[in-house]
């Protein structure tokens, strides 16, 4: 008795050993589980269709693909996603979320899931085991209620502190445009920007300070004779507007002199502003290179013009200081 219940365990143990590495070589065919999630939905809302696959590593499944994205004609797949979810030796989970929108209300039968299976030459279709309904529903309008009408907003009492920022921004605005044309109008009059302006000087003290800085300047003495006498002449153009009023600077030299005649002058220094503006136009225009004595004498003739033909009686503190130049003789 003992011998074959000795026999009857090893058999056993055989045929155990056979079946488990029968299956090993032979794994069972992938199962396929499916889920709405969730199953009701109103209309437009999303919802997620699950599927799980549990299958032997070397085994092969596939997911189908849907025309245009859409199951059926209503079902709208907007994207979905493939991840390993579970792992255990050979065995393992495969998960596919399908991301989906419907846009009519009713109850829709998705039926089971299409899952591919191929191992070896073997080629089929496995099914989730269980059917997939979908209800989607709408928003029920009550037509027995009476529309309210919109109720007016609430009186408030307006607060200080709710108008005080932008009275504060407003007042910085206006200080700040105050400001801008307060230095827009000092730049445009030549003034300083604070403090009381200092008066005007009159036309011969600008005239003779800009000669002397001429003179100083040894323009001509480095050879720049159209440039002096450029400076010379502009010097007498703004003298004359100043002094007569006479639009001096857009004139030419006869129309100068034509304007100077209605003006009282001693014949001598008429005669000799045309002779220095003739002798300048010469220069700039003709390219006439006078010589030192020339250059001497146009200088002298400028300012002795200036200073005989100053109002007679100038302000004694505007009158600018330094000697006055030695006077020549007169040319013929």
């Amino acid at each position: 008795m003992r011998l074959k219940r000795v026999i009857k365990t090893a058999l056993t143990a055989a045929l155990a050993g056979a079946v488990a590495a029968a299956s090993a070589q032979n794994p069972a065919q992938p199962r396929v589980r499916a889920a709405v999630e969730p199953d009701s939905i109103a209309i437009g809302d999303r919802f997620v269709l699950k599927v799980d696959v549990e299958k032997d590593l070397m085994q092969v499944v596939d997911f189908p693909e849907f025309e245009n994205n859409l199951i059926g004609d209503k079902i709208e797949i907007l994207g979905w996603q493939v991840d390993t979810t579970r792992r255990q030796g050979r065995d393992l989970v495969l998960t596919i979320r399908y991301l989906m929108t419907v846009f009519d209300e009713g109850t829709y039968t998705l039926g089971r899931f299409p899952v591919l299976y191929a191992d070896k030459n073997i080629t089929d279709t496995l099914w989730s085991e269980d059917s997939l309904t979908l209800e989607v529903g709408t928003f029920e309008i009550d037509s027995t209620s009476v529309p309210k009408d919109i109720k007016a907003p609430l009186d408030a009492p307006l607060k200080a502190g709710e108008v005080s920022g932008y009275i504060l921004y407003g007042l910085l605005a206006a200080a700040l445009l105050a400001a801008l044309v307060y230095y827009w109008v000092k730049r445009r009059r030549q003034m300083p920007l604070f403090g009381k302006p200092k008066p005007a000087e009159p036309p011969h003290v600008i005239a003779i300070k800009a000669l002397e800085e001429l003179k100083n300047q040894k323009v001509w003495q480095n050879n720049r004779h159209k440039l002096y006498y450029s400076r010379l002449t502009d010097i007498l153009r703004e003298y004359i507007d100043g002094r007569w009023e006479i639009r001096a600077r857009e004139m030419t030299s006869d129309e100068i002199m034509e304007r100077m005649n209605g003006v009282e002058l001693p014949d001598t220094r008429r005669e000799e502003l045309r002779r220095l503006l003739s002798q300048a136009d010469l220069v700039k225009f003709a390219k006439y290179i006078p010589e030192a004595e020339e250059n001497e004498n146009a200088y002298l003739e400028a300012y002795y013009f200036v200073e005989e033909t100053k109002p007679a009686s100038p302000d004694p503190e505007q009158t600018p200081a330094g000697p006055e130049p030695e006077r020549k003789e007169e040319r013929p």
